[in-house]
């Protein structure tokens, strides 16, 4: 094994030094000249410049896995971009531990601090409200809503415009801390936030689109304050996130919003308040930060770095062996590693290197085509698929019959857990008190058996067929079409699962799909044009809010929704609606917040719309002296805490023999920041029927 391991490593070695000489250039940590900002537009002359340096410099040096795409947040910035980004802009709101906390804030907003509150306003015909099932709509007679402070089905009302009603507008308040600058100096205020609002607006951020068309005003209330306000009826349980990131002003504004997806001021070098600046783009090669001398943290003695490399990295073989040669401390989650997970576990035993892992908040799920859109007329003809799955005991009895863990300790080496709901386990709101369906042939087999679906030729190895069940007709073989993309993992995991539902006695046959055809919309995709037996492909979000409302009918997508919806599988379930709209119109203060959503788990185990495979391991690497750095399965990035690094001997040795550097600023007159409060043509959406 130890000989393997060498020969092994030897080659990533050998492979990775030769490329990566190629690919990095030297970096002298001596070296003393002055870090300096290339020209932008405009130029930006008051990011600050470090004086020349007598010592070296404290960097670090992290491998990403591609080159980002852009850093403008509104532009849909890859991974490798967040990753920047999170050194440039520290929060404003950091979730870890299944928790949110304030970077930029002075304290989360929350119903018992008097930050969130309800308004009763009155509404009429033509106004755009949520109704009592969460639907946003044009406020008509006859349309259901929730009056002001009702909060169940039982006061729900129905809208007549001869009578007047009053609805409640949530108003929720973020207050920034005092003090805070851009790193060219300039205050931070409220008006940035707001200005990022109207940015939002402006770009169609397809990330922000569901709140936008949910709010009725972003505004300022004062220089460090914020206030947003729902349309009347939406309660949003996520409501402590509903702050836009600022944006800054003063820099920005010469720019209309189009321009500045392509100005390298907002995609190439755009200004934060975090702990660093960026100073250096090398396309294809890598990206320089310096040290923010202004960074809100910095009496706490944060960053404790000087300097970060971003370097961008082909392949993992040439990750590792960068980071083995000292060329990289730190190599991204976003790297694939799936085929070296065990070497790098036994250089992690060797004290080598640090082999970090954890579980993220989204699942792999297998979606079950209840209701094809074939469906759709309400005709179930001969030339539609058979009704396989409308009986929940067929959809049990898949579950019992995959061999999950299997897939857990073989592909994923052991670093995930099989979930029993569409939350992780670990999740706060998990309880166990629902249908659990661990690995079982003789147990799936058995249902199926009393299901209707026998084993005629009493062989395993051919499909069952139907004898009386209900709408299928008689000696219907249970042959399912299995699909999914066409990668490595994918591959591999379904695979396994193929082969444990035929030891069932399920057939199965397994179709590889590019990406592009996989997620093609509505009515030819095969996932948003419902037209599936099995699909294997990812759920979930790394927000924290739990979304109930993947499986609820509204969810559906159909033609009267141009396709749109998360709910592929067609499910439809009356008290499965009903669970959920309760609970995501509980709040989090609420004493029956976690039963509401534990009643929407208690359904889904029970219907089993979809099957939970796994959660996703997030694998990081790094030099065996990085401290500071850990993984937490709730972090919006893994590198929340980007300016706690450091390289322990590297940087103590530094810290404690050198001075920190000084830092001029050169004055920059900005135009004057916009009024406190927006006009209501830049922060009122207009929201439309799709």
């Amino acid at each position: 094994m130890l000989r393997s391991k060498k020969i092994k490593l030897f080659g990533i070695l050998a492979l990775g030094l030769i490329s990566f000489a190629c690919k990095f250039p030297p970096f002298d940590a001596s070296e003393t000249e002055p870090p300096t900002v290339p020209s932008a537009e405009p130029a930006l002359a008051s990011v600050p410049t470090a004086t020349p340096l007598s010592r070296p410099l404290r960097t670090l040096n992290i491998c990403l896995g591609q080159e980002p795409n852009t850093l403008y947040i509104n532009d849909n910035p890859n991974p490798a971009a967040q990753s920047v980004l999170e050194a440039i802009y520290d929060g404003p709101i950091d979730s870890r531990d299944y928790g949110y906390q304030p970077v930029i804030l002075q304290k989360i907003p929350s119903f018992e601090n008097g930050d969130m509150r309800f308004l009763p306003i009155p509404v009429e015909e033509g106004d755009w409200v949520v109704d009592f099932e969460g639907n946003l709509v044009e406020l008509v007679e006859g349309t259901r809503i929730f009056p002001s402070g009702c909060q169940e089905a039982s006061c729900v009302v129905t809208f007549k415009e001869d009578k007047t009603f009053n609805m409640d507008q949530m108003v929720v308040n973020f207050s920034f801390l005092p003090n805070l600058r851009w790193a060219d100096g300039v205050p931070l205020t409220s008006d940035d936030s707001v200005y990022a609002f109207d940015l939002a607006l402006a770009s169609k951020n397809s990330a922000d689109e569901y709140l936008l068309s949910r709010t009725a005003s972003y505004e300022s209330v004062d220089e460090l304050s914020v206030s947003w306000r729902g349309l009347p009826g939406y309660r949003d349980n996520n409501y402590m996130t509903n702050l836009w990131q600022p944006m800054p002003y003063h820099l920005w504004s010469e720019f209309s919003p189009a321009e500045l997806f392509d100005a390298d001021i907002a995609a190439r070098f755009p200004i934060g308040w975090g702990a660093f600046i960026i100073d250096e783009w090398l396309s294809g090669k890598s990206i320089t930060l310096i040290k923010n001398p202004l960074y809100h943290r910095a009496g706490e003695g944060f960053p404790k770095l000087d300097m970060i490399k971003f370097h961008f990295v082909s392949s993992p073989d040439i990750a590792i062996a960068a980071l083995l040669n000292g060329d990289c401390d730190l190599l991204d989650p976003g790297i694939s590693f799936d085929r070296q997970v065990d070497l790098l576990q036994e250089l992690d035993a060797s004290g080598e290197i640090k082999f970090y892992a954890t579980e993220k908040m989204s699942l792999e799920s297998l979606h079950i085509g209840i209701n094809p859109a074939s469906y759709d007329d309400s005709i179930v003809s001969g030339d539609d698929r058979p009704e396989f799955f409308s009986d929940p005991r067929t959809r049990q009895a898949l579950a019992l019959c995959l061999n999950r863990q299997e897939v857990v300790d073989t592909v994923l080496h052991g670093l995930s857990t099989v979930p029993d709901s569409y939350i992780p386990n670990t999740h706060p709101l998990y309880t166990s008190d629902i249908n659990l369906y661990s690995y079982s042939s003789n147990e799936g087999s058995s249902l199926l058996d009393d299901i209707g679906w026998k084993d005629i030729d009493k062989d395993p190895s051919t499909p069952r067929t139907a004898y009386n069940v209900k709408n299928v007709p008689v000696n219907t073989p249970l042959i399912l079409d299995y699909i999914t993309t066409n990668s490595l993992q994918r591959r591999q995991v379904s695979e396994i699962l193929a082969q444990s539902l035929r030891s069932c006695g399920i057939g199965v046959n397994l179709h590889y799909i590019p990406p592009e055809e996989f997620y093609a919309p509505g009515p030819e995709g095969i996932l948003f044009g419902r037209n599936f037996d099995l699909a294997q492909l990812a759920m979930g979000t790394e927000s924290l809010a739990t979304h109930c409302e993947w499986f609820s009918s509204t969810s559906i997508p159909t033609s009267g929704n141009d396709w749109r919806g998360e709910n592929l599988s067609g499910f439809s379930d009356s008290n499965y609606d009903k669970a959920c709209n309760q609970a995501i119109f509980t709040l989090p203060n609420a004493t029956d917040f976690e039963e509401n959503y534990q009643k929407t788990f208690k359904i889904y185990a029970e219907e089993l719309p979809s099957i939970p495979l796994y959660t996703y391991p997030q694998v990081a690497v790094s030099h065996v002296d990085l401290n500071g750095f850990s993984l937490d399965p709730s972090a919006q990035n893994w590198l929340w805490n980007i300016e706690e690094l450091y390289i322990v001997g590297r940087s103590q040795s530094i810290i404690t023999n050198t001075p920190s550097p000084t830092i001029t600023l050169t004055p920059n007159p900005s135009e004057p920041a916009p009024a406190n409060t927006a006009t209501p043509e830049d922060s009122y959406p207009n929201p439309t029927p799709e």
